[in-house]
């Protein structure tokens, strides 16, 4: 579920996360018509069509929220509860890993604050698959 998209994230970069991410969506969306998913879950159909393809690039903006949703269908889970699960198992790994939100704010890509990676990994603000495939990719490079 996102967070466990590669067996096995060793050495894995936020581009490999991303791509994992990718597969992942693809699958859910499972050859659907990107219309139909978007009518069904909420999402922008461009969006629809981007996880259709599995296209990591056009992805790595994509709200987890929006994610969430298309995961909702192919895995009967509420959405609400998939991304929760995921930011979760974020935060839990943040300790393994020794971070707090202002060293991972400093240490990726994205333009985030502490604060503001605080506010995504509880929920209040977004989160996308971008910002979390650097973070993920963080973590594993500083968990023991």
């Amino acid at each position: 579920m996102l967070y466990d998209a590669l067996a096995d994230p060793d050495g894995a970069t936020a581009r490999d996360l991303l791509a994992a991410y990718a597969a992942e969506l693809a699958a859910a969306v499972d050859g659907d018509d990107p219309a139909a998913v978007a009518d069904e879950t909420g999402v922008d159909e461009s969006v629809a069509a981007a996880m259709a393809a599995g296209d990591a690039d056009a992805l790595a903006t994509v709200r987890l929220a929006d994610a969430a949703a298309v995961l909702e269908r192919h895995e009967g889970v509420p959405a609400d509860d998939i991304a929760s699960e995921v930011r979760d198992h974020v935060m839990m790994e943040m300790v393994t890993a020794i971070l707090d939100v202002d060293t991972i704010a400093a240490e990726i890509d994205a333009d985030l604050t502490g604060q503001e990676v605080q506010q995504a990994l509880e929920g209040r603000t977004r989160l996308t698959l971008g910002e979390l495939a650097e973070i993920q990719a963080l973590m594993i490079e500083r968990t023991p």
